[in-house]
């Protein structure tokens, strides 16, 4: 949008301009972040960001809860998940069968373990206990911390539970028996998870400051990795044994992209001091809000390198798949589920109706997958879906426009098929006013869109696949339109003060900016560039400058005419034609005193053809020219000893008196008031009496001042 005295033009992310005005233009998605933006429906994005059929998906029936909270498999494919807000502990069966299993009377059960008898540990929220149930209805309180929150459960290969707590912040060590002691003492308020590596080595992310601790018995902790966010809330380990962290929450310290690895490590006692921090895990954050985060990988070292991060999406679990050697992460709020390979090339597997998913388990050749908003259990397969649906973003053409051919290319193996359909209206949301979605289109070389005119367009893609073991490969999708062209608008044409003009920047050379000079030829970036926050402003006798703003829809680039002409005329005289710039300043000296207008002209005829160009107008407030300097009639001069008496008329032909001074040397100069004490007219009336000086010359002049800044001069010898 042109606006303002910067006539650069605004290009959006996915629009490829070839010109301006009535020509075609191109919408094009053809990269991974531009199909990020729209929804996923069994689609999958590559790496290269091409769009696919996701692997396959079967919702797994769960019983009827606000949150699912907590999720655990048994080596058998029996599951338990803990519940929020209910505090309640279900046992689904490998063949399906539901039951509720435990009821604890906190509100959360956050966390579940086994330890190596089969027996299920449950650690809950708020006034956070740990319970030990050993079978349906039966189970008791095992260890109390006094915690308000039990965040993680751990059990090590000595069989020694381990739990994070919050909100003093540590890691406590539990013996068969339920005895505990504070292993670790963090100055967080909250330790939000636990992983053990392959040599006992305990890792431990922290809330309040994104902490990454490392620590094992007997030794010192260490902070191995410290974020610059709030929190540090799920860790998972490669075959190769580097660490991945999920970071995110509000960011602490500013953070920049890594040039280098950066190594962070240091050493602290294993009990640390404590101060007050919050913690910024939520079970269900509000839709829609935006939550930054980052994924990091973290060498055994402590070497660290951010792999992934968003603005909008929060990381809620990690997983290390060892069959695919991948990395799998599910992030809110969008519910969608990533894979990142060794090769740190990222790629979005699926997109859930849930808004988080929270928990992912792998299990033999599938991965669980727990999510909430709305809560649900599901199961991920290796083999590819049969269909699946994208949705694209919605388009803004900036303003009604006519739609041409949409066009893709794309990889259909046999057995396979893409269909596209689109949808237009006038609304940037689509709602019931919008058309209905548009016969399929199905060539492969592209078709007419079918839609109506309007300002806004999206489309869908239906992917299809007879066997479940091809699909087709969309790498990108072409729309093209033509914008209605619209006339440009003044939307503010300003007069500046008689005498004022600005100096052209960046130089503040002397040239007057606006001036119908060509003092030197410039480049289209010089003049779109500069702005009247950085000229120098001056006063220069008989200019006058005029500004204005213009508004092209259609993003046109502008060409201004300027015209002028008196109070009492009927035509319109020309100042400037073909001027680029929104600022003009021209020599009133040239024109007898008057009231007069201005009138500018906007023509969009640089981007467009000779006869469907677009104008429009606008004039000014009336304009005074007062080049005629202001006189003194009727002067008498009477004195008396050291006593002068001063009488005299200030006219002025065109604008009012503003100020006049006398003088009698040896004294300076002094201001005097009209007899109605205010000068606010043409002619001004003055009576003054003075005294004297010793030595006065016998001479006295009078300096009268206009509004416009004309000065007379008068002067009397006494």
């Amino acid at each position: 949008m042109k606006k303002g005295f910067i006539a650069g033009l605004m290009v959006t992310l996915f629009l490829v301009q070839f010109a301006q005005g009535v020509v075609p233009r191109k919408w094009e998605i053809r990269s991974k972040d531009n199909f990020l933006k729209g929804k996923f429906s069994g689609i999958s994005v590559s790496d290269e960001g091409f769009l696919s059929l996701s692997p396959r998906e079967e919702k797994i029936e769960g019983p009827s809860e606000e949150f699912y909270l907590s999720f655990l498999l048994t080596s058998e494919g029996v599951a338990y998940l803990g519940t929020g807000h209910g505090g309640k502990i279900y046992r689904i069966s490998n063949t399906g069968k539901i039951e509720l299993y435990f009821q604890v009377p906190e509100m959360d059960v956050y966390c579940l373990a086994l330890d190596k008898r089969g027996r299920l540990y449950a650690g809950t929220s708020p006034n956070g206990k740990i319970y030990k149930i050993t079978a349906k209805g039966k189970g008791d309180p095992f260890f109390n911390p006094q915690e308000k929150y039990i965040w993680d459960l751990l059990f090590t290969e000595k069989g020694i539970l381990l739990a994070a707590v919050g909100e003093s912040g540590g890691v406590y060590e539990i013996n068969q028996e339920g005895e505990g002691r504070l292993i670790l003492k963090a100055e967080q308020n909250h330790i939000l998870c636990l992983k053990m590596k392959k040599n006992g080595d305990i890792l431990a992310g922290s809330g309040g400051k994104g902490l990454l601790y490392r620590f094992s018995q007997g030794e010192k902790a260490s902070i191995l990795f410290e974020s610059p966010y709030e929190e540090i809330k799920n860790i998972a380990l490669d075959d190769q044994g580097n660490i991945f962290v999920g970071a995110g929450g509000i960011i602490t310290i500013p953070e920049k992209e890594e040039i280098a690895p950066i190594q962070v490590k240091t050493e602290t006692d294993i009990t640390l001091t404590v101060t007050p921090s919050s913690v910024g895990t939520e079970i269900a954050s509000p839709s829609g809000r935006e939550q930054p985060s980052a994924l990091y990988k973290i060498s055994s070292e402590g070497i660290a390198k951010r792999v992934w991060h968003s603005d909008e999406e929060l990381i809620y679990t990690l997983i290390w798949v060892k069959r695919d050697k991948k990395l799998i992460f599910g992030t809110g709020n969008k519910g969608r589920i990533y894979a990142i390979n060794r090769e740190g090339k990222i790629s979005l597997l699926l997109q859930k109706d849930s808004e988080q998913v929270y928990s992912l388990i792998p299990f033999d050749l599938k991965i669980y997958a727990l999510s909430n908003n709305p809560s649900s259990l599901s199961v991920l397969y290796p083999e590819q879906r049969y269909d699946g649906e994208y949705l694209s973003q919605v388009f803004d053409a900036k303003t009604v426009s006519s739609w041409g051919r949409i066009e893709w290319k794309a990889e259909v193996p046999e057995g396979s098929s893409v269909q596209f359909q689109t949808r237009s209206g006038n609304s940037n949301e689509p709602n019931q006013t919008w058309s209905d979605w548009s016969p399929p289109y199905q060539k492969k070389g592209g078709e007419q869109i079918l839609s109506p005119k309007a300002r806004y367009i999206q489309f869908k893609i239906f992917f299809k696949s007879q066997s479940g073991k091809v699909s087709p490969f969309i790498q990108k999708v072409n729309l093209f339109h033509l914008q209605a062209n619209l006339e440009p608008t003044i939307i503010k044409l300003e007069l500046l003060p008689p005498n004022q003009v600005f100096l052209k920047p960046p130089q503040q050379e002397e040239i007057i900016w606006g001036e119908d000079v060509d003092v030197r030829q410039e480049s289209e970036t010089e003049y779109k560039a500069k702005s009247v926050i950085l000229a120098k402003k001056v006063q220069r006798k008989g200019f006058q400058t005029v500004i204005w703003e213009a508004l092209d829809e259609n993003e046109d680039n502008l060409l201004f005419s300027l015209y002028i002409k008196r109070e009492d005329d009927t035509r319109w005289r020309v100042l400037r034609e073909k001027w680029k710039e929104t600022i003009f300043a021209f020599d009133t000296l040239s024109f007898p005193d008057g009231v007069y207008f201005l009138k500018v002209e906007a023509s969009d005829i640089l981007s467009n053809p000779l006869g469907m160009e677009l104008k429009s107008e606008k004039i000014s407030s009336p304009l005074t020219i007062d080049n005629s300097l202001p006189v003194i009639r009727n002067f008498q001069a009477v004195k008396k000893r050291n006593k002068l008496t001063v009488t005299f008329l200030a006219e002025d032909s065109t604008s009012f008196i503003e100020e006049v001074n006398y003088i009698i040397r040896p004294d300076g100069w002094i201001r005097v008031f009209p007899v109605d004490g205010i000068c606010d007219s043409k002619q001004e009336n003055f009576k003054v009496n003075i005294t004297l000086p010793l030595n006065s010359a016998n001479l006295i002049t009078v300096k009268v001042k206009d509004s416009y800044g004309n000065i007379g001069v008068y002067r009397h010898i006494f």
